[in-house]
């Protein structure tokens, strides 16, 4: 390449995490390319294999336009793991993320690159709740108080004056996110609060206001299980990246697994079994619940199916069976070093805990 020639390369790689939003993407598409003339763009569609065929739209647009592609994942599921995959699939100096539901406002782009060449900011945030950005007219009421509660918790941890730190739309400099993506949670959607949250060195962050616009096609992908697992995010970074983000998930698990447990003993009681046959089917229940819920969510991306279920499950039920004889264990050795009932009974039930979680996790899924 001769001095001054420009680069052929693409100065600006816009990925969209989606799924089940083919009848959004044309759309996107189209008005990035609006947006972003006289930029070298490319747009990166990560599709979790929508059974919308959100995949095949987006292949059909990268025929016609060579700065489209898509990647579609097989048996991956999360936005955070799509954002991931999809930055490292560009070699752009730039990255920006973007929702495929056209809630946010794309004409920002122009604005944030603008500030990441001019040296003004390591990270741009596209904001809800700075000056004259809005959430009200793309959220519910309950929507609009949950983004809140998260975006408060978000502050508390960390180390940032942002706004809106869970944020889905964003542009950084490829150098920041590189920095910190092996050590990214894959699960959950609020990646840029991880972003930021695994920063060696504070950036130089920039939050620019907009209106977060009504869902015109397609439905929310907000359920309980995204708020559990954003607070699973929440305890791993205050605990210095000890915990494991999925690790709350399996004790959550656990913990339903005990009133599961409850409830079986007391039916079993009620109906006149004795303690030794109500107690074993009530732990043959607990154990089969723990597990068929965490393969169902604690482990999704994993998904066990077909033969392998079952397989997974005599396993599950294996380990599980040397944690409660670990618990019992440690628990008696505490209880006779300090004579105290309850830390030993607590000491116990962590240890197994902790048994179940780290066998199984590697040992099933």
């Amino acid at each position: 390449m001769s001095p001054g020639e420009e680069s052929p390369g693409f100065e600006l790689a816009v990925v969209t995490p989606a799924f089940n939003e083919a009848a959004n993407i044309p759309a996107l598409a189209a008005r990035i390319a609006t947006t972003l003339a006289g930029v070298r763009w490319q747009l990166i569609i990560v599709d979790d294999d929508s059974p919308d065929g959100t995949a095949d739209v987006a292949k059909a647009l990268a025929l016609t336009d060579g700065r489209i592609s898509c990647l579609r994942r097989i048996g991956r599921r999360g936005l955070a793991g799509a954002v991931i995959e999809g930055v490292s699939a560009s070699a752009a100096p730039y990255v920006a993320v973007i929702d495929a539901d056209l809630q946010h406002d794309e004409t920002l782009l122009t604005s944030m690159l603008e500030a990441l060449r001019a040296d003004r900011a390591d990270l741009v945030i596209g904001s809800r709740y700075v000056a004259a950005g809005s959430a009200s007219r793309g959220l519910s009421g309950v929507r609009g108080l949950g983004s809140h509660v998260a975006t408060w918790l978000a502050r508390r941890v960390l180390k940032a004056e942002v706004s809106d730190p869970v944020s889905g739309f964003f542009m950084i400099r490829r150098e920041a996110f590189d920095e910190v993506a092996p050590r990214l949670s894959s699960q959950g959607f609020k990646i840029l609060f991880d972003v930021i949250a695994l920063q060696p060195q504070p950036l130089r962050i920039l939050e620019l206001p907009y209106d977060f616009a009504q869902r015109q096609a397609g439905e929310s992908k907000l359920d309980r299980r995204i708020v559990i697992e954003y607070l699973g995010l929440i305890v791993s970074r205050l605990s210095g990246n000890l915990v494991p983000p999925r690790a709350l998930l399996f004790f959550l698990v656990g913990a339903s697994g005990l009133a599961v447990h409850l409830g079986v003993l007391q039916l079993g009681h009620s109906l006149g079994l004795g303690f030794s046959v109500a107690q074993a089917i009530a732990a043959t229940t607990a154990m089969t619940s723990n597990f068929l819920i965490n393969n169902q969510i604690t482990y999704r991306d994993r998904r066990l199916h077909g033969l392998k279920l079952l397989t997974g499950y005599l396993r599950f039920c294996a380990l599980c069976s040397v944690g409660l004889v670990a618990n019992v264990a440690v628990g008696d050795l505490v209880k006779h070093a300090l004579g105290v009932w309850w830390l030993a009974g607590v000491v116990g039930a962590l240890f197994g805990a902790v048994w179940n979680y780290v066998s199984t996790s590697l040992a099933v899924w």
